[in-house]
């Protein structure tokens, strides 16, 4: 039930499925949930503005049903985003989601 999607300006990520991969494993860490659960998933090439420049950027949004930290969660996902991306911590933002059971569907059901 952890999501997080990763939406950037740049044209491509090299090793992009080693970033997903680190990614995953850092999400299901940091939310206590297996990783059986966790979907990533990654935009490149989106046109994109911030601080009124189209330099390399990035949004990440985070959801899961409880277990969001947002204080503990923002820093190691901005170090890993922009060790793999080389896009500056100060260029990425990231939005997060607590998301109630009976609202997110898997397997033809809720988990709520």
């Amino acid at each position: 039930m952890p999501l997080i999607n990763i939406i950037t300006s740049i044209d491509a990520i090299k090793e992009a499925d080693e970033l997903l991969q680190e990614i995953s494993n850092e999400l299901a860490e940091l939310t206590g949930k297996p990783e059986s659960y966790v979907m990533t998933s990654l935009q490149t090439n989106v046109p994109m503005t911030f601080s009124g420049t189209s330099e390399p950027c990035c949004y990440v949004e985070i959801k899961s049903i409880g277990a969001i930290e947002p204080a503990k969660m923002s820093g190691v996902f901005c170090k890993l985003i922009s060790s793999k991306t080389g896009i500056p911590a100060n260029r990425i933002y990231l939005g997060f989601e607590d998301v109630s059971a009976n609202l997110w569907g898997w397997n033809g059901r809720t988990f709520g």
